[in-house]
Order: structure tokens, then sequence, then C-alpha cells
């Protein structure tokens, strides 16, 4: 059983994967082809924003997203602790801080009213009213930005979070890596945020065989900008650097790929939500003290990507037990996020203490991810749910 099966997938497009890929070995045209730009207009009409650049990588992503806005050392972004580290690295590789908050435990993702909190703290310079960063220069740093994160598939509350910044004076991107193609309150993911990013790394909903991303927007400057960072910050030529950028480009053949994936992409989110919802009701009907496993929470209104589907134990060692009964039946299994980015060694500069985000760390210790792709067969299903609740 796999994981996250890439392998039906490919059989279902191999041809037009051979005929995309023998197209690109055609031209030679193998950066900055003629792909990209169909795979950008593609992908921007799609989730409904009027300019789509492409890159190398969501990492990249990001980090082109806090250029465009010159994020510099002195200001502060506010984001999750429960993420993947490439949400706050792109922070601090720009000399930034990184503001965490606190997530809500039924979604995973940012809660709103925490990031207020924060922003208040962080004004006043009071960590009373929420945990800060025990920086030197804490009391000089700039609010600027939030970062939320869409965790496993599920946007987070624009609504709210859009208020909070516009009233703030704070720029918001959308940290789409794991939700390419969900809504919220019929919008599509992307669409949120002044910039929005995501990620094609091949385990994503939408995902190449390599490292690929892109970022989002309806600002034709900010645009214009980030087009220009991920050539080396070129202006009206290659030589002609106008900025600071980075090598930060989509290879034509990884364009190419995402072409032919994406033309299956719709019917793809809709059998992920089928998954879904079989493991809900299966797990939902057995009557077993074991089952006291949470499933995922999809606030009305909601469709997720279903990048995974996450469940919470009830404490870290009925977690274990549960690994070890997936593992004892040849069941794949993995944690996101085993220890939340304030815990982590990295950020340890930070100075926040262990328990200043408790409902991260809680969920660190109970959440466990089981097996989702498109192509997950009901009786898999079957077996995996009943290894988790048998005695």
């Amino acid at each position: 059983m796999d994981f996250i099966d890439l392998k039906t997938q490919q059989q279902r497009i191999i041809s037009q994967l051979d005929a995309n890929i023998q197209k690109v070995l055609v031209h030679g045209n193998y950066i900055m082809g003629p792909e990209i730009k169909e795979l950008e207009t593609k992908l921007a009409a799609y989730v409904g924003a009027k300019h789509a650049i492409s890159c190398a990588s969501g990492t990249d992503a990001l980090l082109m997203a806090l250029m465009a806005y010159g994020v510099k050392p002195g200001d502060a972004i506010f984001t999750t602790p429960f993420t993947f580290i490439a949400t706050a690295e792109v922070i601090s590789l720009l000399g930034a801080t990184p503001i965490f908050v606190d997530i809500d435990p039924k979604t995973f993702d940012i809660d709103p009213a925490k990031l207020e909190l924060a922003i208040q703290a962080l004004k006043a310079n009071d960590p009373s009213i929420y945990p800060l960063p025990l920086t030197p220069d804490a009391s000089r740093l700039t609010p600027r930005g939030v970062i939320p994160v869409d965790l496993f598939g599920l946007l987070a509350d624009y609504d709210a979070i859009d208020k909070i910044a516009k009233d703030n004076g704070l720029f918001v991107v959308e940290d789409a890596a794991q939700s390419f193609g969900a809504k919220y309150k019929d919008k599509m993911s992307c669409s949120f945020g002044n910039i929005a990013c995501t990620s094609f790394f091949p385990a994503k909903p939408l995902g190449c065989y390599g490292d690929g991303g892109m970022c989002f927007t309806n600002d034709g400057y900010l645009a214009e900008i980030m087009e220009s960072i991920r050539v080396h910050g070129k202006g009206g030529h290659k030589y002609d650097n106008v900025r600071i950028g980075i090598n930060g480009r989509l290879d034509t053949l990884q364009a190419a790929i995402l072409l032919a994936k994406f033309d299956i992409f719709p019917e793809e989110v809709e059998l992920r939500n089928q998954v879904a919802a079989r493991y809900t009701e299966l797990l939902s009907t057995i009557n077993n003290p074991l089952s006291t496993i949470l499933t995922p929470h999809i606030p009305a209104g909601n469709i997720s990507a279903w990048a995974q589907c996450s469940l919470l134990a009830r404490d870290e060692d009925h977690r274990t037990a549960l690994l070890k009964k997936l593992q004892d039946n040849k069941i794949p299994s993995a944690i996101y996020y085993p220890k939340p980015l304030h815990m982590q060694t990295a950020f340890a500069f930070l100075g926040y203490a262990p328990d200043a985000f408790p409902v991260s760390k809680d969920c660190a210790g109970r959440i466990f991810s089981l097996p989702m792709h498109p192509y997950l067969q009901e009786s898999d299903q079957k077996l995996i749910v009943s290894a988790l609740t048998t005695a």
C-alpha cells in the first residue's frame, strides 16, 4: 500500500506525459520555454487570479513574495508555528523576525483571535498580551505582514484574517503549498491575500516530478517585481539587473509535466474528497474504545484539497500505539508535524518557551496522517481503519 500513489496517476496520463516531454525535447527551450507561460495562464484562470509567476519551489514562491514587499531586518511577519519550516525560514532568510501565533485546535490553521492579540502585543511591546520573541530588538520590530498556512489542504479563515490585516496595515501572503484546488466560500485557493504561493513538490495535490512552485496575485506591480526577482532581478534584458533577485525559474520540463497532470486535476480533487468522506464514515461507525480518534474538521462552505488526512489521537502514547498497529499491518503513516517551529533548534534564538503555543504543542504530540491520494480504494481504507480500531 502506498502513502501517496503517483504510479496509478502516471498510468492514466502516460501518453500525454510522453507527448509533452517529447515536445520540450524537440524545441529545446529547457529554460522559460513556451510551456511556462501556458501553465501560468491556465493556473491563473483556474484560481481566478490576474497573474501567475512560476518558480523553482514553494519555498522560492514564499521568498519571492516577501522580497517583492521589500521585507528586511527589523520587520515582523506573523505566522503559525505548526507548519513546515519553509514558511518561517523565508522570513529569517531576509533578516526579518517571525512572530508565531497559535492555531485553531479543529482546523490546525492560524487562529485569527490570537493573531489579533499577537499584533496588539507587538505594537505595545507587551508579552503579557501574547507571547513575543525574546530578541534584544523586539521593541523595535515593525509589523509588516501575515503568512497564514492552509494546512493539510484546508484554507485558513481569510475573512477574519484579511480584516485584521487591513485594520493594522499588514499585507497577507497565502501559504497555499498544500491547498491548491481547495475552496473557501466559493473562492479558490491561491486567490487570497495580496500574494498567494503554492508548491508543486511531488507529494502535493498538484505535483511535478521534482521541485516547483508558483505565485499568484491580482497586483500587476507585484507581479512585475516577482518576475524580475525570479531571474536574478533582471530589468529590460538579462544583463540589466535592477534589483537583487534569485535563480528561481521553473524548469520547462516540469511545466510540461504539470500541464499533463492538470488535465485530470479537478477530477482528482473530487476523488480526494470522496476518500476523505469514506475515512470519516468508517471511523465514525466503529464501536470500539480505540475509535476515540478525532477526524479532520472542515468548516461549512469549505472544500479541502486533502493534501493529508491527519487525525488526532487521545495523547502521545495513544498515537504510538496506533502507529504500531499500522506498522504491524504494513500500512504506511506519517507525522506532520512532530515538533512546532518555536521548539526547533533553528528558532531557538527567538527564545519562545515550549508552552508558548499550547495548541500547537498538543497537536504535535497527537497528530498522525493516513494514506491519502485520489486512487485509494475503499477496501484498503477498511483495512486501515480495521487496523486502527482492533484491540
